[in-house]
């Protein structure tokens, strides 16, 4: 059983942002299906997830689950280390987290971080998720083909499940549609502190070489600024290896720089986690795969060169994780002009997501609840058209054999 720290255990409860609101979030929770939840990152609900979890009658299996998803693999690592600390448990035990690269969990574990992409593979090969009690599907703003599908596969099994709960969670009411979360009930949470706003800086004039600026802010800010250490988003691994090496020739010890990108294996990842001493100040150079969920403590600067492209909600994801300054490389008016962001459903080649379906059993794709549905029909038959061409369904939109062995391979080579 999961026990909270033994030491100051009264005074770590009252700072959860959540704790005032303890009883009400359980009440709601074991009355309903289906709980929105609106707060932080990092507010301490988890806790009491597991709480109203710990007294239901166990799975066949002996123990319920929660399964809490990230839209990346750091932001999964990140707070199911930040959870097991908070909870005084070894990592991998209670607590753990699975994602593609790496499984950190094992069969004493109940609560279980991990990528949207992996629920998505349980629930291919089991689609009860028969040893859940509890999903939370935290940043569901999210809108990569992933995280729509996600939504709507557990939507169907909350029909065949009635005890499975689902939590839906995001930092901004504008993520939640009532309509589409069955007016599920809404709990805000606050986080009972004075937040201090971001300051945001733009340039005057268009910058020529976003990389060169980039690095070059990077140097400026360790050497005009109080301390704090920095997050710079950059768009592929070449990129942010460069700046590396650049920042690193530049400024040597003073500073400890770190990379981030999807592809660095597991235990470079988690050196973003460790601290730094007082007199030495961390950069982190990463992808957009810092934009959401993960807490890198001590980031108080942002450098955002407004690449890749971005969206205005990218944007403004970016300058979220700043705690005193945001540096955007660009004008006030180019960032007027950034789009608003697309659902991936909407550009994206759906075959991955049709073949997921067909696996689920879905016989009629025009019925599925899509969060954000493609624009055309149109682009759901193109999908089955290219599946039946490659074997991987027969003439009745089933999945063949071909398919059955094609879809076993999809995630590595669709989802991201």
């Amino acid at each position: 059983m999961m026990m909270m720290k033994k030491k100051s255990d009264a005074e770590e409860r009252g700072n959860l942002p959540v704790w005032e609101q303890k009883e009400e979030f359980i009440r709601t929770l074991k009355e309903n299906q289906m709980v929105m939840v609106t707060g932080e990152t990092g507010s301490g609900i988890q806790q009491f997830v597991l709480e109203a979890v710990m007294d239901e009658k166990p799975s066949a299996s002996g123990k319920w689950l929660v399964g809490w998803t990230q839209p990346h693999e750091v932001a999964a690592m990140s707070a199911a280390r930040r959870v097991a600390e908070e909870m005084d448990v070894k990592i991998g035990e209670e607590v753990g987290y699975t994602v593609l690269s790496e499984d950190c969990s094992s069969f004493r574990t109940v609560l279980k971080y991990m990528t949207k992409r992996m629920l998505l593979r349980e629930a291919r090969a089991d689609p009860l998720l028969a040893r859940y009690k509890v999903i939370v599907v935290d940043e569901v703003h999210d809108r990569s083909l992933a995280a729509t599908d996600l939504l709507g596969i557990l939507k169907r099994t909350l029909i065949s499940r009635p005890d499975l709960k689902l939590v839906v969670m995001s930092a901004t009411l504008q993520a939640f549609d009532r309509e589409y979360f069955r007016g599920a009930p809404l709990i805000k949470v606050t986080s009972g502190r004075l937040l201090h706003p971001v300051e945001i800086l733009y340039t005057r004039e268009p910058v020529m070489d976003y990389l060169e600026s980039a690095i070059s802010k990077v140097i400026q800010v360790h050497t005009c600024e109080p301390p704090g250490d920095v997050l710079v988003f950059l768009t592929r691994k070449e990129e942010i290896e460069q700046a590396c090496s650049r920042i690193v020739l530049t400024l040597g010890d003073q500073v400890r720089v770190v990379p981030l990108y999807s592809s660095l294996p597991p235990a470079l990842k988690r050196k973003i986690l460790e601290p730094t001493p007082d007199s030495v100040r961390k950069i982190v150079v990463s992808t957009n795969i810092a934009e959401t969920s993960m807490s890198i403590d001590g980031i108080a600067y942002v450098v955002d060169p407004g690449v890749s492209p971005i969206s205005r909600a990218s944007a403004d994801q970016r300058a979220g994780r700043a705690g005193i300054k945001c540096f955007r490389l660009y004008t006030e008016k180019t960032f007027n002009h950034f789009p608003r962001e697309t659902p991936e459903t909407f550009r994206s080649d759906l075959v991955n997501t049709v073949l997921t379906l067909k696996k689920m059993g879905v016989k009629d794709l025009t019925s599925f609840e899509f969060r954000h549905p493609p624009p055309s029909p149109e682009m759901l038959l193109m999908a089955l058209t290219d599946l039946f061409h490659l074997g991987a369904v027969d003439e009745e939109g089933n999945l063949t054999k071909i398919g059955q062995m094609i879809q076993s391979f999809e995630v590595t080579l669709y989802y991201h």
